[in-house]
């Protein structure tokens, strides 16, 4: 061909400006790579923190994605879409459970994954780009439950990371210490490893919004044994509500004796909307006598529930906790308790009307 005959000098410079005309081409008609921090910056002095609770307002998790062993191990890989549709269909945040623990090194400096951490950083840029506050927390931290004192330095060194890496990161971005504390981490025990963590964060997340629940798997009624730093005021007290757990836990492949409950409807002489209301102002009080701010991060009822009383019991506790101040988060978005279908790409309008009428 004619090409060829040119000489080799003049042939070879020919094709580098022509890959450079066409790589000037593509950069200037291909999106840029993301800011860092294209979000704003963190707040310079104390935030207050019942406005910031009223910010999150209402919230959904993203739940089995990112606290599964690994994403997809629970049938959920997170898409950009998903933070589209939450944000079209009003919601205000996103909490978003990760296990860390599967992701760091078991021994000391407990160095968390770059690839993962990188996975991370891409779900809190689709929720800040899109105007929604995002919770991250730290989930099904197993291990410091069955053996706290052995995993107190990888807590607070896992803690000590996150707080680094996202400092730079504006308000939107909360930390949650710790999903649902139980078994052998004892409320004496959590007191002193939250006053820790929330120490650490402190170093370089001056003002961040921390989230901080009680024992047993963050039940309100333990909420009496939860001991904050009295000088710290830059936090939002968790607390999650699954009443009555034979209601929202039926047929729960997890749950043994689960199927026996199958058929519960709601309400029921067991349990009315004013036993559900009740429970829920004792939290708020709370709340009211400690001065702090409260939010509900989970509840939700089980798909294999009628969904009638699904969307009764949802509508209920949602809009008692509005009543009583407490933000929530609805668990969860696309899995068994979810309001939206991946697989037909169609929300459960029944409980999406139920959290959003």
């Amino acid at each position: 061909m004619r090409h060829s005959m040119l000489p080799p000098l003049i042939g070879i410079s020919l094709i580098v400006v022509l890959v450079c005309s066409l790589r000037c081409k593509d950069q200037s008609t291909a999106p840029k790579a993301p800011n860092p921090y294209p979000f704003g910056a963190p707040s310079s002095l104390p935030l207050d923190a019942h406005a910031e609770n009223r910010r999150l307002a209402r919230c959904v998790n993203f739940g089995n994605a990112l606290e599964a062993p690994e994403e997809g191990d629970w049938g959920v890989i997170l898409t950009v879409e998903y933070f589209q549709l939450v944000k079209e269909a009003g919601f205000s945040g996103i909490r978003l459970p990760i296990r860390w623990s599967a992701h760091a090194k078991s021994a000391s400096p407990y160095t968390i994954d770059r690839t993962f951490f990188e996975r991370i950083d891409w779900a809190v840029a689709e929720a800040l780009s899109r105007g929604l506050n995002i919770l991250i927390n730290m989930h099904h931290y197993e291990e410091i439950m069955e053996r706290p004192a052995d995993h107190q330095a990888r807590f607070l060194a896992l803690w000590g990371q996150i707080a680094e890496h996202y400092k730079n990161y504006p308000d939107g971005l909360l930390f949650e210490l710790l999903n649902e504390p139980m078994g052998k981490l004892s409320a004496a025990l959590w007191n002193q490893y939250l006053a820790e963590a929330i120490a650490i964060i402190r170093s370089s997340n001056p003002f961040r919004m921390i989230v901080v629940g009680p024992v047993n798997w963050n039940n309100y009624n333990a909420l009496t044994a939860l001991q904050l730093p009295e000088a710290e005021r830059g936090l939002i007290v968790t607390f999650h509500y699954y009443n009555p757990f034979q209601f929202t836990h039926q047929g729960a492949e997890w749950v043994d004796g689960s199927s026996a409950w199958m058929g519960t409807l709601w309400p029921n002489p067991a349990m009315t909307a004013q036993t559900l209301a009740s429970e829920l102002t004792q939290a708020a009080e709370w709340g009211q006598k400690n001065d702090r701010p409260i939010f509900m991060g989970e509840f939700g009822a089980y798909s294999k529930a009628d969904i009638t009383s699904r969307h009764l019991w949802t509508e209920t506790a949602a809009r008692q906790a509005e009543n009583r101040n407490i933000s929530w988060a609805y668990w969860e978005f696309c899995s068994g308790f979810g309001i939206y279908n991946p697989s037909t790409r169609a929300w459960n309008h029944a409980l999406l009307s139920a959290l959003m009428p």
